[in-house]
């Protein structure tokens, strides 16, 4: 299997380039339109064919490199059912299966940091977009985020994965890789709370400022920007 994870410093923001192996089908999650030429670079080296590019939700603070990827290589467009972009070809219920080859990965709604928020289980690796991060969690203060519906997608659904699960996020500022449910249960500052009040409580003070490109990539992502728009 072809597992690579990508980070982008300027985003913080990581991607993933799956495939079950060299010269076969592959998968894009969560992709940069900055880093286009290194994803082709990639697929190429390893003789890939990407056939479909999925992100877990609206990004605000980057423009998703999934149009740009459309454009060059004709591969399919997916996220979840109340994602609210207008060039989606494909959105995922909850519990619904995407499938390239042999690889599965099921559809798991988890609002909260946006109203489109979606993981994706793998096997024994899930990734959580923002809505769970590594020692954090997606704020909820925009894109009609709701720090009730997250944490109801962090204790009742992510939570309950198994503990080995591995754990990816589309983002980190520390450049940790990744981590396992077990270790942010026992170890993630806002997932050491006895309610949902308090868990909304610490979302609702967090009096972050908002991503410096929000009013440019929210609009652009809904709108499904390419290369040619964004130079």
């Amino acid at each position: 299997m072809i597992f690579e994870q990508l980070f982008d410093l300027k985003y913080s923001t990581y991607t993933y380039i799956i495939s079950s192996g060299k010269g076969r089908e592959a998968l894009i999650i969560d992709p940069v339109i900055d880093n286009i030429n290194q994803y082709i670079k990639v697929l190429e080296n390893l003789k890939l064919k990407l056939v479909k590019v999925l992100d877990t939700h609206i990004h605000a603070d980057h423009i998703t490199g999934m149009n740009e990827l459309n454009k060059r290589t004709k591969c399919v467009r997916v996220m979840g059912e109340y994602s609210k972009s207008e060039v989606i070809d494909i959105k995922l219920k909850d519990n619904e299966k995407l499938k390239i080859e042999n690889i599965e990965l099921k559809a798991i709604y988890t609002p909260g940091h946006t109203d489109c928020s979606y993981s994706y289980l793998m096997e024994n690796k899930v990734f959580t977009g923002d809505t769970l991060l590594i020692n954090g969690t997606g704020r909820t203060d925009f894109q009609s985020g709701n720090p009730y519906d997250a944490y109801d997608s962090l204790f009742n659904k992510l939570l309950k994965l198994p503990d080995k699960t591995f754990v990816y996020p589309a983002h980190d500022y520390d450049k940790k890789r990744y981590s396992t449910i077990e270790k942010e249960k026992n170890n993630n500052p806002r997932l050491q709370v006895n309610s949902k009040d308090e868990y909304a409580e610490i979302m609702n003070n967090l009096k972050l400022p908002y991503p410096k490109m929000m009013e440019i990539a929210v609009p652009a992502n809904l709108k499904g920007l390419t290369l040619d728009k964004f130079n």
